[in-house]
């Protein structure tokens, strides 16, 4: 588990934690599996550090652990200089956690056709009591059902409305069974209909799949997946008793690398890879020219006409790549 120290709240989940129990989920939670390299900075925030930190620079392990293993921190635990730049400047806002929770039951209540079917809210002072009694499924609908139920969390940001380990407005840790994400809640319904540690990883597994969420800059994108990743080990040892064995591990920072993945949500395509005014040589009959390049789906904001790298998402029950907006009904 995160080591804690007497300065900081136990939220920030250390790089060199996740190297030590394996430098392959490390590497893993770093992939963007559209490019085939790392996800990238995508924020001018550390550049100060060096070239390997500039904005289109890789996230390279050894560039956020030993030494530099303080580089990555929640939004909480960032100087309120660097969260009033970051808010400017990319319009980062992070919600509270009794917020997250309003419209997560929003969600549930059209799904379950009733109120207060996780926790109950008290709108007074903005908090909730989780619900003790083991969850029960409408007709015509299943535990299963509710694993198997498509959620995601657009422009996710350290991913609050998944998994909740902490209130990212406050830095206050969040207990087990108080957490309110909607992974939160599939992997409650999982551990609530499960009795083995086999049937537990399989539904943990396909409740995973099911749930999605993009972002723009890295250092947020890799602060999601690493709290989906703990969640997972979390929710394991307090039905077991023991952690997960690295190689179930292993599988879930897989499936995680691709699910929550790094796009700019209103092109659907890799963030600043559409190219607009870049001059290209190219080989005509004539001999080499020069060619400026621009995008026409940024010039005339057509969604499917863009230059850029259009950003890949695994349809897991296929077992293929398909383009995120490719789900996008034109």
């Amino acid at each position: 588990m995160p080591k804690k120290e007497s300065n900081l709240p136990c939220v920030d989940i250390r790089e060199d934690d996740l190297s030590d129990m394996s430098p392959e989920v490390l590497a893993t939670l770093l992939r963007d599996h559209t490019t085939g390299r790392n996800i990238f900075w995508a924020t001018h925030d550390y550049e100060a550090l060096g070239s390997e930190y500039d904005y289109h620079a890789q996230i390279l392990p050894e560039l956020i652990t030993g030494e530099h293993g303080m580089v990555i921190r929640p939004r909480v635990l960032k100087s309120k200089e660097n969260q009033t730049d970051r808010a400017k400047g990319m319009a980062e806002v992070f919600t509270p956690s009794w917020v997250c929770n309003a419209q997560n039951n929003l969600v549930d209540e059209a799904w379950f056709g009733r109120k207060d079917v996780f926790n109950v809210e008290n709108g007074e002072n903005h908090t909730w009591k989780s619900t003790t009694k083991k969850i029960e499924f409408p007709e015509g609908k299943t535990w299963k059902d509710y694993v198997r139920a498509t959620r995601m969390e657009m422009t996710c940001g350290e991913a609050p409305y998944l998994a909740s380990r902490y209130d990212t407005t406050t830095g206050e840790l969040i207990p087990l069974k108080q957490r309110i994400g909607l992974l939160d809640r599939k992997l409650r319904v999982v551990s609530e209909n499960t009795e083995t540690s086999g049937d537990w990883l399989d539904w943990a597994q396909i409740a995973y799949m099911n749930t999605y969420g993009y972002e723009w800059q890295g250092d947020n994108l890799l602060l999601a997946r690493e709290a989906l990743l703990w969640s997972f080990i979390e929710y394991y040892n307090e039905k077991f008793g023991k952690k997960p064995l690295l190689k179930s591990i292993k599988y879930i920072a897989y499936i995680i690398s691709w699910n929550l993945w790094q796009m700019d949500g209103l092109k659907g395509v890799v963030p600043d890879s559409c190219k607009n005014g870049v001059t290209e040589k190219i080989q005509t009959l004539f001999g080499e020219e020069e060619h400026t390049v621009n995008c026409t789906g940024c010039q005339q904001d057509d969604l499917r006409r863009h230059n850029g790298t259009y950003c890949l998402i695994r349809d897991w029950p296929n077992k293929k790549k398909i383009r995120f907006i490719d789900l996008i009904k034109a």
